[in-house]
């Protein structure tokens, strides 16, 4: 007897089962839940953007001197320093022309600038980056406010075009990788399968993975998570990936035997 029963429409990519039904659908259905999928974590991103993020950058930029750049690949700072320019529960941004140490942020992440580099601090160690030597940076109010308010529209629309394309991408990476086990678990566990549609299966499976990891970065932005639980959130949407590739075949319909033929039984003129 079998335990489980196909579904006949494919209509949501939660349950093991509604991951099933996209076996049987079409390229083009598969797309659109993906692309439902991608717009609402677009919209997350440039939602963390522009609200966790962006007034960080606005408040630092406020509390820049009236003179200073980056040129040569040195900053050229003409006031305190160590300075706090500005801290927020993700970001922080400060002035230590030696890296010193005399200033550590609770922030998830803090953007330390020296002298001749920057240093990001943060859970997952330290990272030192040098300034570029060719290009000329503004480190003062009069002209980064200005610019900053010419470039933030700009990012926040490439971020979100970004993360939407980026994740149909890596998707149908993830997808043609993937479609090969979904086959062969299909074929030993004698499912009705064929590669397209083990391709299909394989993208679905995808898609709770992707909205747990989803409501994972609102949940930070809202300050339910921290940043090691958005951590562990990002490690277990690849794992219910890998769960739903196992589970979701056994909702497909067994491969129907094939007739024998009887040898004893000619066949008629």
């Amino acid at each position: 007897m079998i335990a489980f029963t196909e579904p006949g429409f494919a209509w949501e990519p939660i349950t093991p089962r509604g991951v099933a039904a996209f076996a049987r659908a079409s390229f083009e259905r598969l797309l659109v839940v993906q692309a439902i999928v991608a717009l609402m974590t677009a919209a997350v991103v440039v939602w963390i953007l522009s609200s966790g993020i962006f007034p960080t950058i606005n408040t630092a930029i406020a509390a820049l001197p009236d003179s200073g750049e980056i040129h040569g690949g040195k900053l050229d700072w003409r006031d305190d320093s160590p300075v706090l320019l500005a801290e927020g529960r993700t970001i922080a941004l400060s002035v230590d022309l030696e890296h010193g140490g005399a200033l550590r942020s609770p922030s998830d992440f803090q953007f330390e600038f020296g002298r001749d580099s920057v240093r990001v601090f943060s859970l997952f160690g330290e990272a030192e980056f040098s300034y570029p030597p060719d290009y000329v940076i503004a480190a003062n109010q009069t002209d980064a406010k200005p610019a900053w308010g010419a470039w933030a529209p700009d990012i926040l629309g490439i971020a979100a075009i970004g993360t939407f394309a980026g994740l149909l991408l890596i998707w149908a990476v993830l997808a043609t990788l993937y479609a090969l086990p979904v086959w062969l678990i299909c074929l030993f566990g004698n499912r009705d399968l064929n590669f397209g549609a083990s391709w299909r299966l394989a993208g679905a499976a995808l898609m709770p993975g992707a909205l747990l990891l989803t409501f994972s970065l609102a949940a930070y932005e809202l300050g339910a998570f921290d940043i090691v639980q958005l951590c562990f959130a990002f490690v277990m949407h690849l794992i219910i990936g890998w769960i739903y590739l196992f589970v979701s075949p056994l909702f497909l319909r067994r491969a129907a035997p094939k007739g024998k033929k009887n040898p004893f039984v000619e066949n008629a003129p």
